[in-house]
Order: C-alpha cells, then structure tokens, then sequence
C-alpha cells in the first residue's frame, strides 16, 4: 500500500519524532531571517497606522517618475509610490491638510490623464494611527497572558508553553514575509492576523487533546516512552489537520486569485495573503513546533524518566505496536474494573490479566434465603416433596424453652 494510501486510510506511521530536530532547525532559520527582515527593512505600515495621506491612481500608461513629478511642486518629492496591481498605483506622502490632499488628486489625474474621480484620496492623523498601535499591542499582550492561562486550567501549563511558542512563532513568520517583500500592513492584514492566531491555536489543542487521551490510556500497557504516544496521536490526527489545511485554503486561495488578478481589489490580496501565509504555517508549527516543545518537556518528569528506562529494558528488535498496546491496555482496564466489582482480583501474567477469585459477594435477599434453607435442613430425615426435591424432617424430642421466673 502507498504512502498516500495510507494516509487516506489513517493508516498512516511516520516517526515525527525522528523529523523534529530537523523541522526545528528549519524553523530557527526562518524565524531569525523574519527578525532580520524586520530590524533591517522595517513594516510597510499602512496609513491607518502611519498617519498621512495617500492616493490611489489605475492607470495603465503612467510610471513612479511621472507621478514623482506631479508631486514635486506641492514639495512631495521624496513620497512613496508603490505599484500595488497592474494598473493600480498609490502614492503615501506626509501631509493631512485637506486643501493640498484635493490639489495634489487633481495634479495626479492631470498627469496620467485621468478623470479626477478616479483617483482615491485618503487622509488619516498620525494620533489616530499612534493609538491604533497602542490599542494593538495591548490587545496582543492580554491575549497572549489569558490564552496562558486558560491552556493552564484546561491542559496544563507544559501544553501551554508550547502553544504560545508555536503562536509566536506563526506570528514571527507572518510579519517577517510581510517585512521582506515589503507588503503593506493595513488594518484588513490585522484582522488576518488574528484569525491566524485563531486557527493555529485550535489546530494546536487538537492535536494537545488527542495526545493526553492516549497518554491516559497507555498506563498500565506495555512500556512505551511519551514520545511514543505523541507520535501515534500525530498520526492519528494528521489527516484531519491536512483536511482542514486543504479547506480553508482553498477559499483563500479563491480571494487572493480574484481579488488580485480579476478585481484588482488591493484590500482583498492584503488580506488573503496574510491568511495564506498563516494557515500554512500554522498547520505547520501545530506538529513540528508546539509537540516537541511539549514532549521534551513531559520527558523530564519522573514518571516519563521511568517509562523511558522500563521501555529500554523491555527493548526488543521489532517495532512496539502502540496502537495494539494501547487497545490491550484498554481490555485490562475493562477486566479489572469487571472483576473488582465482583470481589475478585486480578494479576498480570506476561502483560495479560488474570482472574483470581478471592471471594464472592452475597446480597442480602441471598444470605437470608441461603440461612433460611440452613434451618428447615438443620436435622432429621429427608422427606420427598410434590415438586421432587428432598427435605431433611426433624427427630428426637423437642423441648420447650423454660420461662424465666418473675420476681415478686
């Protein structure tokens, strides 16, 4: 069978564990070229954030030199044209008077030859931006503080970890493409960031879920380390996470292809690559970034420590089955708590339970029938009755009980 046969299938076995070290080098190099994206080319921060005015001019005959020249005269020269489409341009400069913001429109409809309602002004204070910013940033640092928690109280604080580290990470990822090709950051690419942060972190705790579920199960089954059972859960869910990638990729897909190259709409692709680039990435860091942060974490506990040396002594040349020894342990439990609940005991022999019976547990209506029947059978000779059976009838004399005298 295919390796995407059994993918379908769910029968899929890949060693994640045996892909971590390589995945997290990978994601240290990107992560350090996004930084240095950021620290040397800076955002391409939009106006809302920003402040300014900014033009939007289609026109698919002009250039940045003819539109530079417009803009010289109001003593804009040094403003920022950037070809967002094929025939869509827009020119960012720092001005917010509202006088030279319907001059400079008319000089820029004038030089391409437009009509003057097809060029887009906008003008937006630099307070208005400055707060944008502030109000953002708190946002992400209560975000980040109460996801903590709430990963604490729901997981624990280990999972928590690892959550955050692959919510940074998608994050680092995201910003640094926008900073290293220089996309314009609006508040459209905000909202696309916080849906990013949204799928990532769901995609994470499914995947955290399914993990402590085998982990509970596989005590008491043959000894298998923690990272075992995170590579048999990422197995599990791995179809599901590449299923959910592949849906919500499309529709982006769809945005970005329409938005860019049918409609022209500069919002649209803002958005949709924002979204595109997360998505990826966030399916990503869910398997290669958060579980391995979170396994070698759980390795170190004493418990895992233990697990680790009974699974080297227990070592043998053939692959451990974690999902039959998962299952066994699933019927050793089932037996046990039968056999418990009937008084009895249970011991392993090879792995596989055993039933002791130690004593039997009589209800009430049974001892007093079982008494009952003690005593019509206590003495005599044994009498056949209508339905066949055989009853024991009393001999020798039977003497009354003396009464006890009452005291004058």
């Amino acid at each position: 069978m295919s390796a995407m046969s059994r993918l379908l299938r769910n029968e899929n076995r890949v060693e994640f564990s045996g892909l971590w070290k390589r995945a997290l080098s990978i994601s240290a190099v990107l992560v350090l070229i996004a930084i240095g994206a950021l620290f040397i080319r800076g955002l391409n921060l939009g106006i809302e954030f920003e402040g300014g005015a900014s033009w939007e001019v289609r026109s698919p005959e002009t250039s940045a030199d003819e539109l530079r020249e417009a803009l010289e005269p109001f003593g804009l020269g040094d403003a920022r044209i950037q070809q967002v489409a094929n025939e869509l341009w827009r020119v960012r400069a720092e001005t917010e008077s509202a006088a030279a913001l319907g001059e400079v429109r008319v000089a820029l409809a004038d030089s391409v030859g437009i009509a003057t309602d097809d060029v887009t002004a906008n003008a937006v204070g630099a307070s208005w931006g400055n707060e944008v910013t502030a109000k953002a940033r708190t946002a992400l640092i209560v975000f980040f503080i109460v996801l903590f928690f709430y990963i604490t109280i729901r997981l624990e604080w280990k999972m928590a970890v690892g959550a955050l580290a692959a919510v940074a990470h998608d994050i680092l990822l995201t910003v640094g493409i926008y900073a290293l090709f220089q996309l314009e950051v609006t508040s459209a690419t905000v909202i696309a960031f916080l849906t990013i942060l949204g799928y990532s972190l769901y995609d994470t705790l499914v995947v955290f879920d399914k993990i402590r579920e085998n982990d509970r199960r596989s005590s008491g089954a043959a000894a298998m380390t923690y990272t075992d059972v995170t590579d048999f859960s990422l197995n599990q869910v791995l179809m599901r996470s590449v299923n959910t990638t592949i849906t919500s990729v499309l529709p982006v897909l769809a945005v970005l292809v329409v938005g860019r190259f049918v409609l022209g709409a500069v919002t649209l692709q803002e958005f949709a690559i924002a979204l595109l680039v997360g998505l990826i990435v966030g399916t990503y860091s869910s398997l290669f970034v958060a579980t391995p942060i979170v396994a070698w974490l759980k390795e170190r506990e004493a418990d895992n420590v233990n697990r680790q040396l009974a699974a080297a002594k227990k070592a043998t040349d053939g692959d451990l089955d974690v999902g039959a020894a998962l299952d066994a342990a699933d019927r050793a439990r089932q037996v046990r708590s039968k056999a418990r609940g009937s008084g009895h005991r249970v011991t392993a022999d090879a792995g596989r339970p055993t039933v002791v019976v130690t004593k039997r547990r009589i209800d009430s209506g049974t001892r007093a029938e079982s008494a009952k029947g003690r005593a019509s059978t206590s003495s005599g000779s044994k009498k056949d009755t209508a339905d066949g059976s055989a009853t024991r009838a009393p001999s020798g004399e039977i003497k009354p009980r003396p009464r006890k005298k009452k005291k004058k």
